[in-house]
């Protein structure tokens, strides 16, 4: 593989520690130091998007490209297909991460038809194979875009149209091929368009239930092939849709527990989608987690003074050190990783501003990393809170969370016992002790 686009970068990052003035070198994320008992690498399992990274050309709904990406001019669409992964390998060696994901669309042009669609996934899915071979990058998870082509302006699986409803799960079908003969450790459903704009023309009962067809009919393919790895949900509140049906955490474990399919998902959860549904990124995370189903995490930031997708990189070292905390604390992500769907902004022009944005993303979470197994090992939240809540490890609290109450007694007791008292959450206490250990 030739080495070509990316000359102002010799060899891959390296590791010079914080008090390196060298930005194309990481400052704390060294892949080999252990922290406790696990490698940077095998905490933070990083991963570059394919979407963003290669293919993002600086446009946004407000002006065209402002990027000059040479593997995107190399000849006819086949061809820009295979430069641009070359350059996508060439990529991840030289940065040094030991994952990458797609949309099928991404690395593949859709053809005239269906059939050709399908012929030239699979060409560069053998190109894909041969590169991974030679590099050992892996592949964290493949994925279906399906919301792009205007067939799916209504939706793909909540289409009123069973036709496109067919369509989509063809291309699903090929997608999951594609990432099972490429060792995909998961597989992602985002439903970028299913959802509704106005409930004038909106089945949503029958939707949803189309929804929940399209999500068993993967899982009984999945089976029949023989793919293994984790599927997927990411959620998201709206954008495009007005309303999508996996509007946050929540809604989308409610779904899968009303329909049946709780057991064969885990969510992938974006901090930019968890800002546009106004929660923050560690509470997403924390719904997922509590329910054991918080298997992946996309990796950026919105701009909150911004109402739609900015997709930045993740340097706000609060959140991410919040979100590791919710990471360590329920020992990993398996075979998740943290996926950098994030893209330099439109003025930052040149190939080179693609590792400067993944080193500062890369830093911010191995700095993170290091802050909350500290603050986990000196126990200074979870100690504070165990005493918070200690009412209900024995006596009438341990009575009333094992049922062996009710309100009757419960009345008898405070007659007897009188009001409680009143005590502190000592928040700005804890909020300044996170900013020290930070």
């Amino acid at each position: 593989m030739k080495h070509t686009y990316f000359p102002e970068v010799k060899h891959p990052i390296p590791y010079e520690g914080r008090d390196s003035r060298n930005p194309l070198a990481f400052k704390y994320y060294n892949k080999d130091q252990k922290v406790g008992g696990k490698t940077m690498a095998e905490h933070l399992r990083f991963s570059v998007a394919y979407w963003h990274t290669l293919k993002g050309d600086g446009s946004d709904m407000f002006g065209g490209a402002s990027f000059d990406r040479a593997w995107l001019k190399s000849g006819d669409a086949l061809d820009c297909a295979r430069a641009t992964m070359d350059a996508a390998f060439e990529f991840y060696q030289k940065l040094g991460v030991d994952y990458y994901c797609f949309h099928d669309r991404d690395i593949a042009p859709a053809g005239e038809t269906f059939a050709r669609s399908c012929k030239n996934l699979q060409t560069i899915v053998d190109y894909a194979k041969q590169l991974q071979k030679e590099t050992g990058v892996k592949l964290l998870w493949g994925t279906a875009n399906l919301f792009s082509a205007p067939i799916f302006t209504s939706g793909a699986s909540t289409n009123p149209d069973a036709h496109v409803f067919a369509l989509a799960a063809a291309q699903v079908k090929n997608a999951l091929d594609a990432t099972l003969a490429l060792g995909g450790e998961n597989y992602v459903f985002w439903g970028g368009r299913e959802g509704y704009e106005s409930l004038l023309n909106t089945d949503m009962k029958r939707e949803q239930e189309q929804l929940a067809r399209f999500l068993h009919m993967a899982v009984d393919y999945a089976k029949k092939i023989g793919f293994k790895g984790q599927f997927l949900i990411e959620p998201k509140p709206c954008e495009p849709s007005k309303h999508q049906y996996d509007t946050d955490a929540a809604t989308t474990l409610a779904f899968l527990r009303t329909y049946d399919l709780i057991d064969h998902f885990k969510l992938n959860i974006e901090a930019n989608h968890a800002t546009l549904a106004r929660h923050t990124f560690e509470h997403e995370l924390t719904v997922a987690s509590i329910a054991g189903k918080l298997g992946s995490v996309d990796a950026n930031r919105g701009d909150l003074l911004l109402g739609w997708d900015t997709d930045q990189f993740p340097t706000d070292l609060y959140s991410t050190t919040l979100a590791m905390l919710v990471i360590l604390n329920q020992n990993g992500l398996g075979s998740g990783g943290l996926n950098f769907d994030a893209h330099p902004r439109r003025s930052s022009i040149d190939p080179v501003d693609l590792f400067h944005a993944h080193i500062g993303g890369m830093d911010a979470f191995a700095r993170s990393l290091l802050t909350a197994h500290r603050i986990i090992e000196e126990k200074v939240l979870s100690d504070f809170v165990s005493r918070r809540y200690a009412s209900y490890t024995s006596g009438m609290g341990a009575r009333i969370m094992a049922g062996e109450t009710d309100f009757n007694e419960l009345e008898k007791y405070i007659l007897e016992q009188g009001l409680p008292q009143m005590k502190s959450g000592r928040q700005e206490m804890l909020e300044n002790m996170l900013n020290d250990y930070i």
